[in-house]
């Protein structure tokens, strides 16, 4: 059975390296993986996802709507954005963060002030302010991996070796601090 996971953000919020950790993982962990990206301007502050989806044997790179198992928002407004793909039964996983896109930069756009509840309406939901628990860790760029933690428990995922994932794919002066983030995500779900 193929599993659906789907990360959105705003970029440079690492939601890609946060996915391709995890399709790392689930690569080592002996899972066929199809990974795709979706930039929307991200160099610009706008919109990117990436889908990951995994399991014996998987068909396609993208997620189609009513599909994802798990939705995994790095900017609370991005969750309600694409609320769509959830399944009825999935689970939101919102950082409780304000990271306005272009488009509400510009005037263009309103930010909602109200996403959180209207996504809690709808699924079952965990907020959790990820980039606070970054910036307590001493670093708020880690707040991906904090995100990338709430995943693997959510996704029960953690008997694969994220801790020699993590080392392959990132700098080893910062290795420590990213399995700090990695746990305090998985800390944060409680399922």
């Amino acid at each position: 059975m193929t599993k659906n996971v789907l990360l959105v953000g705003v970029g440079g919020q690492g939601t890609i390296l946060a996915a391709k950790i995890l399709t790392q993982g689930l690569l080592e962990a002996g899972y066929d993986v199809k990974m795709s990206e979706i930039h929307g301007m991200s160099q610009r502050g706008g919109s990117v996802s990436s889908h990951v989806r995994y399991g014996e044997k998987v068909e396609s790179s993208t997620i189609e709507p009513g599909a994802a198992d798990i939705l995994v928002s790095f900017e609370k407004m991005e969750a309600l954005r694409e609320l769509k793909f959830l399944k009825p039964d999935g689970i939101a996983v919102v950082n409780e963060h304000e990271m306005p896109s272009m488009p509400i930069l510009t005037g263009d756009a309103v930010y909602p002030k109200d996403a959180v509840e209207e996504i809690k309406k709808h699924v079952k939901t965990i907020v959790l302010n990820a980039t606070q628990m970054a910036l307590d860790l001493g670093n708020g760029k880690v707040a991906n991996i904090v995100l990338l933690g709430t995943i693997i428990k959510a996704m029960k995922l953690e008997n694969i070796d994220w801790e020699s994932i993590v080392k392959k794919q990132v700098k080893p002066a910062f290795v420590d601090l990213n399995l700090k983030a990695l746990r305090c995500g998985m800390d944060a779900v409680n399922l």
